[in-house]
């Protein structure tokens, strides 16, 4: 598995997205893997959570936002993490991967697809760190490792709406 290096311009002038783009064969392993994954892992995952499911997406965020100030929440923190994709921590993915997927040989496949590497101007590039964005399985992957932080502002009472890694959480306050 390797992947090849592109960089599109972001939003942000004179900032770019580095993209993973894998091998045609690469794509099909890592379409099978979202499908037999994909249906295990949306049973796990936040009702809050939009970005990159199955029969949710960019329209449906807003309108749960406009939900929850109809109910009342008038507090807004938006977040975004940054670099989320480059900084993921690849041992604390399988880790929590693990808890789930109990087959070492699915596990082992996504590993190596982690640590595949990039060829960025006819040049490799070990890939320590992060998960390649441009995949197939990068969304998926993604999801897995924020709904811990789902989880997490769930258990503090928070009230949010999470697209991929953007999030706009909400406390419940009394309006006098």
């Amino acid at each position: 598995m390797e992947f090849c290096r592109v960089e599109i311009p972001k939003e942000t002038k004179g900032e770019f997205r580095k993209l993973g783009v894998p091998t045609v064969v690469d794509r099909v392993f890592q379409q099978a893997i979202i499908q037999v994954l994909s249906p295990i892992y949306e049973e796990q995952f936040s009702e809050n959570s939009f970005g990159f499911r199955p029969k949710r997406g960019a329209h449906d965020a807003p309108k749960q936002c406009q939900q929850n100030v109809n109910d009342g929440y008038v507090y807004v923190v938006g977040m975004d993490l940054e670099k989320f994709f480059d900084t993921v921590c690849q041992s604390k993915l399988i880790e929590v991967l693990s808890k789930t997927i109990k087959d070492g040989r699915v596990i082992s496949l996504i590993h190596k697809y982690l640590n595949a590497g990039v060829i960025s101007g006819g040049i490799f590039e070990k890939t320590e760190t992060g998960m390649p964005q441009g995949g197939p399985l990068s969304p998926l992957l993604s999801n897995v490792m924020l709904n811990e932080l789902d989880r997490e502002l769930t258990r503090r009472g928070h009230r949010f709406v999470r697209y991929a890694d953007d999030c706009a959480p909400r406390k419940r306050v009394q309006v006098a």
